[in-house]
């Protein structure tokens, strides 16, 4: 490939335009599949740390997932940028932690407990079917698993038309354990 980085650029262009021109409707109903596959894959989250997000730019929205984990005894946790080229922490988050906007303006919880997960769901620009994800381009989440002594189960969510033919993985991209879209969910590596 020519220019890797300019491929991807336009690549993020594109999967991200699509993705915000869901129709609302379609949004909604294809986020609560994803939920369902997600339910199936983390049956069992008593005890355990998650880590989700907060939606940014028409990604999956994880909030009926959320609820299904906090009655489920789970932990959750959401990630906050705490510098450049360093890895995210991830702190207790619950449906009534105050929140503060973070980098980008998406929201972090205010001076919670930093956790490490034992689980992390993830939000992917673009995939393939190794598991590779095209994220916004910073690095973080390949920076944080790679720094973790044993990596958490990385989930991958994205809606079926962010699916690509390659992504071109470098050394440092990290492949998820799992992807889940609104159709599917592939298992792209043991855990």
């Amino acid at each position: 490939m020519q220019d890797l980085l300019e491929w991807k650029k336009h690549q993020r262009e594109l999967l991200i335009a699509a993705r915000e021109s869901i129709p609302e409707k379609t949004h909604w109903e294809w986020s609560q599949a994803i939920s369902g596959n997600l339910m199936q894959k983390l049956s069992n989250p008593q005890k355990m740390i998650i880590g989700i997000y907060c939606p940014f730019r028409g990604e999956y929205d994880p909030r009926s997932i959320a609820r299904y984990l906090i009655q489920n005894s789970a932990t959750l946790a959401l990630p906050e940028i705490i510098g450049k080229d360093t890895p995210l922490c991830f702190r207790e988050w619950s449906m009534d932690t105050p929140m503060k906007n973070g980098a980008y303006g998406i929201p972090i919880p205010v001076d919670t407990k930093i956790v490490r997960p034992d689980a992390v769901i993830i939000p992917m620009v673009g995939f393939d079917r190794q598991g590779y994800r095209l994220g916004y381009g910073g690095g973080f989440f390949d920076r944080t698993l790679a720094s973790y002594q044993r990596q958490p189960l990385s989930i991958g969510v994205a809606f079926e038309i962010q699916r690509l033919e390659n992504t071109y993985p470098q050394a440092h991209d990290i492949a998820m354990h799992y992807v889940i879209t609104e159709a599917r969910s592939l298992q792209t590596r043991n855990y």
